[in-house]
This record gives C-alpha cells, sequence and structure tokens, in this order.
C-alpha cells in the first residue's frame, strides 16, 4: 500500500493529472478516502509556491530580454488590467477556479494566474490550496459517493 500512496502522491503533483485523477486511482485501488485524500491534496499544493515564485520570475525575466520583452510585457499588463477589474474578488475568483474539479482547473493553472496577478506569495497559497481541498471532497464524493465518504453503507 505504501507504493500506492507514494504513486498518488506524485501522480497528484503532475500537471493535468493533479487530484483530480490520483483520487478516483485511490479509490479504484481501495484506499480509505481519507488516507487518499491528504495525501493527493498535500502532493497537489506542493509544489504551488515554487510555481508562483518561478513563473513570476521567469515572467518578469522575459519581459527585459531585448527581441521578446514585448510580448512577455504585454501579458504582464494584461494581468495587470484584469487587477483593476476585478478589484477584491481576485482571491475569490482564484478559489472557485481551483476548487471546481474539471480539467485544467486545478493548483498549476491557479499558480500561473496567481502569478499573471500579481497576487502575494502566501495568500495565493493558501487560496489555491482551499481550492485544492475543496476539489479533493468532491472528487472524493464522485468517486466514493457521500455514503461511501462518510464510511457508511456497504
Amino acid at each position: 500500500m505504501l507504493k500506492h500512496l507514494l504513486f498518488l502522491f506524485v501522480l497528484s503533483m503532475v500537471p493535468v493529472v493533479e487530484l483530480r485523477g490520483a483520487i478516483p486511482l485511490g479509490a479504484a485501488w481501495g484506499i480509505p478516502f481519507w488516507l487518499n485524500y491528504l495525501v493527493c491534496v498535500l502532493g497537489n499544493i506542493l509544489p504551488v509556491p515554487v510555481l508562483i515564485l518561478f513563473a513570476r520570475r521567469v515572467l518578469f525575466f522575459l519581459a527585459k530580454q531585448p527581441k521578446i520583452g514585448k510580448y512577455f510585457q504585454k501579458i504582464i499588463d494584461i494581468g495587470q488590467s484584469k487587477i483593476d477589474k476585478l478589484g477584491n474578488y481576485e482571491y475569490l475568483g482564484l478559489y472557485l477556479f481551483v476548487a471546481v474539479p474539471m480539467p485544467g482547473t486545478g493548483a498549476w493553472t491557479g499558480s500561473l494566474i496567481a502569478t499573471l496577478l500579481q497576487m502575494r506569495l502566501w495568500k495565493a497559497f493558501l487560496v489555491i490550496a482551499l481550492g485544492v481541498m475543496t476539489s479533493g471532497i468532491l472528487m472524493g464524493i464522485g468517486s466514493w459517493g457521500i455514503l461511501g465518504l462518510l464510511g457508511i453503507g456497504g
């Protein structure tokens, strides 16, 4: 079972798959929900601070390059214009984006959005982590059903 848990942990870090693919796989392997949930959520949120910092540095570095800088500066400017339009709702929007368990709406994409919107690292990390936890519960309901999630029924 340890090999399965390690596999799920690593699979949860993979872009696109993330915990949206790992939680149903753990359910298929018969791993109890709460253990599966914990392993997958931790694996999914572990790379988030690194992703935000790395993406931010790469984006601003590329914006300063002679031939391609204009393109990346335009991306930064678009992000800045969205900040002005979103006002106080940017963190709520990020949470909802990550929490909905659909393809392409996970922690990786949420980290890129946080970078583009120039969100504060730890605040964005907490919002993304809450979104991942919510998505994990929704995937658990989809994989086990509510009664199975609560350990009721057979």
